[in-house]
């Protein structure tokens, strides 16, 4: 693990003073004791939070004129799972990571959800050993580039399918519930939203999730 532990510090910038901190960031749940003791999905809650506020304060920065609709979706694009899920890729962080032995088989250390949480986890690390200014230039760094390319505010899915059937004098798209499942706690929808004779489907967590997924992957489909 040392060697990941160097490794990891040096994309951070940062010598850690509590190193155990960071080897929790680095530990998938797969890795961790009973009922994932030590894992890194408590570093991934408060470095959730971290990344939110930090992109936030950058946008109020960078553009001063934007009212807080516009704003919103600048920050849910560059905070959602995809987009950091794409950066760790960039950075390496999967090599990174403690899997157990079957799940690495399996291709646990790729999965996109699990390189985002573990991006969230260690921008939590460092911000709870070194504090707000480590964590604000780390972020910064690792999300310039993306943040140059939003010359305009991304408009989410549902919005931009919307406004692709009024320019064509469609009606607005439909969405129904196709299937529901899992526990209270972790519910599955799966959702089906059609405009004209066009329709896909789309999952996730929530009903407002699944549609939005949904409204991606028909965009996926239809011309521009």
């Amino acid at each position: 693990m040392t060697s990941s532990l160097n490794d990891a510090q040096a994309l951070l910038g940062h010598r850690f003073a509590d190193e155990k901190m960071l080897t929790e960031a680095l530990t998938h749940r797969s890795a961790a004791g009973a009922k994932g003791a030590g894992s890194n999905e408590r570093l991934e809650f408060i470095g959730d939070r971290v990344l939110g506020l930090v992109v936030a304060e950058w946008l109020i920065e960078k553009f001063p004129a934007e009212r807080e609709g516009e704003l919103g979706p600048r920050l849910a694009a560059l905070v959602s799972k995809p987009a950091l899920a794409a950066v760790a890729e960039t950075n390496g962080l999967a090599a990174l990571l403690s899997v157990a032995p079957g799940e690495s088989k399996r291709g646990v250390r790729d999965q996109p959800t699990v390189l985002a949480d573990a991006l969230e986890a260690i921008i939590g690390a460092l911000y709870l050993d070194a504090g707000l200014a480590p964590a604000r230039d780390f972020v910064r760094r690792m999300l310039a580039d993306r943040l140059d390319r939003q010359f305009l505010p991304p408009k989410d899915p549902k919005t931009g399918l919307q406004e692709w059937a009024l320019k064509r004098a469609l009606a607005l798209p439909l969405y129904e519930l196709v299937e529901q499942s899992g526990p209270p706690h972790a519910p599955h929808f799966i959702i089906r939203v059609t405009v004209g004779d066009a329709s896909a489907t789309g999952a996730g967590p929530s009903k407002r999730a699944a549609e939005q997924a949904a409204a991606a992957a028909l965009q996926g489909l239809l011309p521009a």
